[in-house]
C-alpha cells in the first residue's frame, strides 16, 4: 500500500482520517470572509482547509449554462459572471496560506487550469486536490504529476474504466503519492445514491489510500465512510448557508463541521486495533458479573460431585461454570454446606 505525507500527517490505512475542510468557493470571492473560514475550520479541528484557483477565463466559455444546484442559489444566473466573482488573486491567496500557517492548519486549493498550477507552486503548496471535473484532464494531471507532490483525485461522475485509465496515466507520470477519493457529484448528494461500498471496491482494486468526498447532508455518511475505512475525508463547510452562492446551501455550519471532526476522532478511537481482549474498563464488571460453581445441597464428605449438585451464581473467584466437567466425579474432601463458593481445594 503507498503511503505519503501532507504537512505532518501520514496518508496511509490504519493511520487517523486526515479531513480536509472543503472551503471552496464559499468565500464569495472576499478575502476576509476565506480568512474566517481558514478559522472556522483550524478551530473544528480539520487538518486542511481547502479552497479552488481558477480564472473564469481560463475555466469556462462564456455562455456555458449553469448546474441546476448553482441556480438555486448562485451569485449570478450566468456561469462565467458568477465564477469571475468568485476569482481570487495570487496575493489573496499568499494572504489565505499565510493564515493557515498561523493557525496551524494546512492550506490546500484545488487549480482548474495550468496557470493555476503555477501560481499555488509559487505559494509552496504542500499537495494538490483534483476535483471530479477534471479526473479525465490528462494534460492538467500530467503536469502535477511531474511536481513530485501528492495528488488527492476525486471520482466523481465517473465509471471504473475512466478512474483505471487516470490511475495508468499517473502511473506512467511518475506521480509521487496518490489517493482516491470516491464521490457523488451532487449538491446535496442523495444517501440512496452514495454507494459507499463502490469506495471499498476501490480499496481492493487499487494500491493507493482511499477516502470519500462527502456532498451529502448531516455527518452519518462521513462516519459510515470512516468505518469502512476512509484514509481522507472532504467536507464542504461555509460560514453561513443563508449566503448568496452556489455552494452554501449543501455545506456544513462551522459547528457541524466540528462536530463530524469530534465524532470521527471517536469513531476511530472506537474502531482500535480488532484484537479481542479484555479492557481495563471491563476488569471490574467482570469481577461482579461473571459466575462461579455454588453447591445447590449439602455435599458429605467423600461424596463424589454429580451435576445436581451444582448450580453457578455470582461472584467470580471460584471454580468457573467452564470447569464444571472437570469437577464431576472428584470426592469431596470435607463436608460442603449448601451455597458455598466451590474451590478445587475442597476437591480430590
Amino acid at each position: 500500500m503507498v503511503r505519503f505525507r501532507i504537512g505532518t500527517k501520514e496518508i496511509a490505512s490504519g493511520n487517523p482520517c486526515f479531513i480536509i475542510a472543503e472551503a471552496g468557493v464559499n468565500h464569495n470571492g472576499r478575502l476576509d470572509l476565506a480568512l474566517e473560514l481558514v478559522d472556522a475550520a483550524a478551530k473544528a479541528g480539520a487538518d486542511a482547509v481547502k479552497f479552488q484557483t481558477f480564472k473564469a477565463d481560463k475555466l469556462i466559455m462564456k455562455g456555458t449554462p449553469q448546474a441546476e444546484y448553482q441556480k438555486k442559489n448562485a451569485l449570478s444566473k450566468d456561469q462565467y459572471a458568477m465564477l469571475r466573482a468568485l476569482e481570487l488573486s495570487e496575493k489573496q491567496f499568499a494572504k489565505i496560506c499565510s493564515r493557515c500557517s498561523e493557525k496551524g492548519i494546512v492550506f490546500l486549493s484545488t487549480p482548474f487550469d495550468e496557470e493555476s498550477v503555477d501560481l499555488l507552486e509559487r505559494l509552496g503548496i504542500p499537495a494538490y486536490k483534483v476535483g471530479s471535473g477534471d479526473l479525465d484532464n490528462l494534460p492538467l494531471l500530467g503536469k502535477i504529476a511531474l511536481l513530485k507532490k501528492p495528488l488527492i483525485l476525486s471520482t466523481g461522475m465517473s465509471a471504473e474504466r475512466e478512474i483505471r485509465r487516470t490511475v495508468s496515466f499517473l502511473e506512467e507520470a511518475g506521480v509521487n503519492g496518490l489517493a482516491l477519493l470516491h464521490c457523488v457529484s451532487a449538491y446535496p448528494a442523495p444517501c440512496e445514491e452514495v454507494n459507499l461500498r463502490a469506495m471499498s471496491r476501490m480499496m481492493k482494486d487499487y494500491r493507493y489510500p482511499v477516502g470519500y468526498s462527502d456532498h451529502t447532508v448531516g455527518n452519518s455518511v462521513a462516519i459510515a465512510a470512516v468505518v469502512l475505512g476512509a484514509t481522507v475525508i472532504e467536507k464542504h463547510f461555509t460560514l453561513d448557508r443563508r449566503l448568496e452562492g452556489p455552494d452554501h446551501r449543501a455545506s456544513s455550519t462551522p459547528a457541524e463541521l466540528a462536530r463530524m471532526v469530534k465524532q470521527i476522532r471517536q469513531v476511530e478511537s472506537a474502531l482500535g486495533d480488532g484484537i479481542k481482549r479484555i479492557m481495563p474498563s471491563e476488569v471490574n464488571t467482570r469481577e461482579v458479573a461473571r459466575k462461579s460453581i455454588v453447591s445447590s445441597r449439602l455435599i458429605r464428605k467423600g461424596e463424589r460431585v454429580h451435576g445436581s449438585m451444582l448450580t453457578a451464581k455470582r461472584p467470580p473467584g471460584g471454580i468457573a461454570p467452564a470447569d464444571e466437567a472437570k469437577l464431576i466425579g472428584m470426592r469431596a474432601r470435607s463436608e460442603i454446606k449448601a451455597g458455598t463458593l466451590l474451590k478445587w481445594e475442597m476437591f480430590e
